[in-house]
C-alpha cells in the first residue's frame, strides 16, 4: 500500500513499473516476430499465422501486417488462389502503409504486385467494367445499377461526413518519350495528426477544385507540386474550409470568414517527409498554405522536415492499369521531360527560368473521396 507521505516515492516506482512491463511487452512481441518468421521459413504457416493473431489482434505493429502478409503470399504462392493472393496484397499494402520507410515491406509488396500482374490477378476481385473505352458486359450492368441507386444515394452522400476519407487521385501524363500514361494514387490524411490540412485537402477535393489542375512545378528527385486552381501556374488557390487565418496578414482572426478566397490554414509540423508524402505547399508564413501540394518521389525530402506540413501519404498506386505503389507513380511523373535545357526537371534558375515546367502538361484527371469499406480486424482478412 502507498501512504500519502510517500505519495510521490510510490508513483515513482509505479511509473518505473509500468515503464518495466512496456519493456517486456516489447520484447514478448519481438521475440514473437521472430519465432513467427522462422515457422513461415519453414513453410509452418498456419502456426507462425496463430502466434500474429495472439501477440497483435489489433494490428497495430508494422511489422505484424508485413509478416502476415509474407505467410499469406507463400500460402498463395502453393495454392494459386487469387483471393489469398489478393488478401497478402492488402496486409502489405497496410504495412507499407502503416511504415513507408520499411525497405522489407515496400520489396515484399512490389513482388508481390509482379507475381501477380504475371498471372492476371488484380488487387481487387471487382471485374473491369471497361475495355479500351467500351463498357464489357459486367460495366454495362453496373452503369444500370448504378442509375436505379443514385437518386437514393445523393441524399446520403449530401449528408455524410467526409472525415477520415482517403482520396483517390487520377492523373495523366507523357514520358520524355513522348508516350502518354494514365495513372491514380490512393492517399490517407493524417487526421490526427494535421487536422486542418486534412479537412481542408477534403473539401477542395469534395469541391471538384483540383480537377483538371496541371502539375505547375517538376523537380526530378524531389517532388511534383500542383493544386492552384485559380491561376494554375503556382500563384493562386485558397484553403477549403476556415481555421481564423486568412491573406494577407496569416495572423489569427475573425475579419474574413465571408471571403473564402482570403482562406489559409495554420502550420502543424510534425510529421516527415518520407517517400509518398502529400504535403502543403506555402509562401514565407508557416500559416500561408491555400491549396496547393506537393508529393514526395523515393528520394524523400527529408530537409523540410519541422518547416512544412506533410499531411498525408500515396500509400498504392497504379499505371496504365497496372498495380504498383504510389511512389512509383511520383517517379514517373518527376521523370518527364521539361523545358530545361538538357530536358531534366529541375527547380528553375535565372539561366533556366522554365527548368521545373513540363513539356506536356501532367494533369489531375480528377480527384474524389473514397470510402473505406471494411471495419472488420486486421485478421479477418485471412
Amino acid at each position: 500500500m502507498c501512504w500519502r507521505q510517500n505519495s510521490c516515492f510510490c508513483e515513482g516506482r509505479a511509473q518505473n513499473q509500468k515503464g518495466s512491463r512496456r519493456n517486456m511487452a516489447d520484447e514478448d512481441i519481438a521475440g514473437t516476430w521472430k519465432e513467427a518468421e522462422k515457422l513461415i521459413d519453414k513453410g509452418k504457416i498456419d502456426r507462425a499465422l496463430d502466434l500474429l493473431r495472439e501477440a497483435d489482434a489489433d494490428g497495430k505493429e508494422a511489422t505484424t501486417l508485413r509478416l502476415a502478409g509474407k505467410a499469406m503470399h507463400m500460402k498463395a504462392s502453393k495454392s494459386g488462389s487469387a483471393s489469398e493472393y489478393r488478401k497478402a496484397a492488402s496486409l502489405l499494402r497496410d504495412a507499407v502503409k502503416m511504415n513507408p520507410r520499411d525497405k522489407q515491406s515496400n520489396a515484399q509488396y512490389n513482388q508481390l504486385l509482379n507475381e501477380m500482374q504475371d498471372k492476371g490477378i488484380s488487387q481487387t476481385a471487382i471485374p473491369r467494367l471497361f475495355n479500351e473505352g467500351t463498357p464489357t458486359p459486367a460495366g454495362l450492368f453496373a452503369i444500370v445499377a448504378a442509375l436505379l441507386i443514385i437518386l437514393a444515394a445523393i441524399q446520403f452522400v449530401q449528408s455524410s461526413d467526409n472525415s477520415n476519407q482517403d482520396v483517390m487521385m487520377k492523373l495523366r501524363w507523357t514520358d520524355a518519350n513522348g508516350v502518354e500514361h494514365e495513372g491514380t494514387i490512393w492517399i490517407e490524411l493524417y487526421d490526427d495528426e494535421t487536422p486542418m490540412h486534412a479537412e481542408s485537402f477534403r473539401a477542395n477535393v469534395d469541391m471538384g477544385r483540383y480537377d483538371g489542375i496541371p502539375f505547375h512545378r517538376i523537380v526530378d528527385g524531389f517532388m511534383i507540386q500542383g493544386g492552384d486552381f485559380v491561376n494554375k501556374a503556382g500563384s493562386g488557390g485558397y484553403a477549403g474550409a476556415y481555421f481564423g487565418y486568412c491573406k494577407p496578414s496569416m495572423e489569427k482572426t475573425d475579419d474574413c470568414e465571408g471571403d473564402e478566397t482570403s482562406w489559409v490554414v495554420p502550420a502543424e509540423f510534425g510529421q516527415t517527409h518520407d517517400p509518398g508524402v502529400i504535403a502543403a505547399a506555402r509562401s514565407q508564413s508557416p500559416n500561408s498554405h491555400g491549396s496547393q501540394f506537393y508529393l514526395v518521389d523515393s528520394v524523400g525530402a527529408y530537409s523540410l522536415d519541422g518547416s512544412y506540413t506533410a499531411f498525408g501519404i500515396a500509400y498504392a498506386g497504379e499505371i496504365d492499369g497496372v498495380d504498383t505503389t504510389g511512389v512509383e507513380v511520383i517517379d514517373q511523373i518527376s521523370q518527364v521531360e521539361c523545358q530545361s535545357l538538357d530536358g531534366v526537371c529541375r527547380d528553375a534558375s535565372q539561366q533556366d527560368p522554365n527548368a521545373a515546367k513540363s513539356v506536356h502538361p501532367v494533369i489531375v484527371v480528377e480527384a474524389t473521396l473514397i470510402e473505406d469499406d471494411s471495419d472488420d480486424p486486421w485478421y479477418k482478412f485471412w
